[in-house]
């Protein structure tokens, strides 16, 4: 992969921008004022599972572009996992050549319609841009505008594949189809290996597809970009349980040479308090499963999903997010966050939180469950909180929480989605002799992402055991990379 400051430097890179100074006549790079993006008013969206944001129009997006400063040692790529080309896709549509600002978003990111919508770009790409770190301004919206690219050529028409080399005859594969996965599988069938995707579910996409709501990421924006991943080359395999319908040694027999691992982390975690196995008490993995992916929330599904009416999710990052946002879609009268910290400290984005401030969720802070109280029926009837009040900070560089005695006191729930994290997937690690695993259950790994086995690499959430889209994806690029040299010298050898 090209270093991307010596992109910036070379001769074609200041060709282009040599271009681009010629074709814009008006400059208005001292703008202080970021665009907004249009969205759905709060009191109508919380009652559907259409998309929030709707998305720049052209006119917005021609506006948004100017103020990039076109730096000329770019600060904001630095701040991107996957290393997009920033500057270079923004001045395309500064231009007025969306199709050709897609073009140079793909040259790098399989996915960047997903990623301008759910990528934290204030804590990477735009924490990075030079009106943030000297101007102290609003950064340049790099999530806006890479959303409206890739949006752009999906609506157009007119999508351009990236090419690939010629096929080599090698056979790879990864294990779970996930952003980790995806990311991998586009940079490997670039160059030119037979690619194949082995998905345990009935749908391709991982997380992606179970764990995002369509109010945040719409299903047909993910089936687009594996549909191009497809016609690059990439083939997929869905329910398809590596390491019960077939193991990784019979998949060596059927001649695939190298392997990547980003089987994500889907096993819930619980808290562990009393009541906690009471009808009614779902983790976010399966109540965000069964809704987003298999229609429990529809009246003729067969095992529907509880719809409560006062709904208690506890905890403070997206997934919790997702999954109270999801309740008062579904007719929650009183969808509540429950949280021991201060909402200050949320891990979840900003845009997320304020989002569900809109929609009227309530916000429960320096909260803790003790306790969950069911019926004779057995179903949760009541959960017991205690108060928290922060202390001096912990590992995390948050203030640690610390319970106030005394201060317990009940309200009144008929449904709680616990969202307090996930832990790896552990089929894998326990179907491959001599893979080291930590002792969360994460394969260990090298600086190239290769594991104790040597055709074996990981990355995504089996590695880092919960992370953002964009990082996982990250994983994936730099593990086809690796594996790609892997390969070649064991063929020299």
């Amino acid at each position: 992969m090209e270093n991307i400051t010596d992109y910036y430097k070379s001769e074609r890179a200041q060709e282009w921008r040599a271009d681009i100074r010629k074709s814009v006549k008006v400059k208005e790079r001292t703008s202080k004022e970021r665009t907004k993006m249009p969205e759905q008013e709060p009191t109508v969206r919380n009652k559907n599972s259409l998309e929030v944001n709707l998305g720049l129009t052209e006119k917005i997006a021609l506006k948004e572009a100017q103020r990039c400063i076109d730096c000329p040692d770019p600060t904001c790529v630095k701040g991107c996992p996957v290393n997009i080309y920033i500057p270079k896709f923004i001045k395309k549509i500064e231009i007025g050549d969306f199709l050709g600002a897609a073009t140079v978003l793909k040259d790098t990111n399989t996915l960047p319609a997903v990623c301008g919508r759910v990528c934290p770009q204030e804590k990477q790409c735009e924490a990075q841009c030079f009106y943030t770190i000297k101007l102290n301004q609003p950064a340049v919206a790099i999530g806006f505008l890479e959303r409206f690219a890739a949006d752009y050529e999906r609506n157009s028409g007119k999508t351009a594949i990236p090419e690939v080399a010629e096929p080599n005859g090698i056979k790879v594969a990864s294990i779970g189809s996930g952003p980790a996965s995806l990311a991998w599988s586009a940079d490997m069938v670039k160059m030119g290996y037979d690619v194949t995707v082995f998905e345990a579910l009935h749908e391709i996409g991982g997380v992606l597809k179970y764990g995002i709501p369509e109010f945040r990421l719409p299903n047909s924006v993910v089936d687009f970009e594996i549909d191009n991943l497809e016609k690059m080359g990439v083939k997929f395999v869905k329910n398809f349980v590596v390491g019960k319908t077939a193991t990784i040694d019979d998949l060596r027999a059927k001649g695939f040479k190298a392997f990547f691992v980003g089987s994500g982390a889907g096993l819930p975690r619980f808290m562990n308090i009393p009541g906690e196995n009471s009808i009614g008490i779902f983790s976010s993995n399966e109540y965000l499963t069964r809704v987003n992916l298999m229609g429990a929330a529809k009246d003729d599904y067969d095992t529907p999903v509880i719809i409560g009416k006062n709904v208690a999710v506890v905890g403070g990052g997206n997934t919790a997010m997702d999954s109270v946002r999801t309740a008062k879609r579904l007719g929650a009268e009183r969808a509540m966050i429950i949280y021991r910290r201060s909402r200050e400290e949320m891990p979840a984005r900003l845009e997320e939180v304020h989002h569900a401030i809109d929609e009227e969720i309530e916000f429960l802070n320096l909260n803790n469950p003790v306790e969950y109280i069911a019926d004779d029926k057995g179903r949760v009837q009541k959960v017991v909180l205690q108060k928290m009040e922060l202390g001096e900070p912990d590992a995390s560089g948050r203030r640690r929480p610390i319970p106030i005695e005394g201060s317990e006191y009940e309200i009144e729930v008929d449904e709680v989605v616990v969202a307090v994290g996930v832990s790896p997937n552990p089929l894998i690690p326990a179907t491959v002799a001599g893979l080291e695993t930590t002792k969360w259950g994460t394969i260990v790994v090298n600086d190239d992402l290769q594991s104790s086995v040597e055709d074996i690499f990981a990355g995504g959430d089996i590695v880092r055991g919960g992370a953002t889209v964009i990082l996982a994806m990250g994983d994936g690029r730099k593990a086809a990379e690796a594996m790609d040299k892997y390969i070649k010298e064991k063929i020299k050898n």
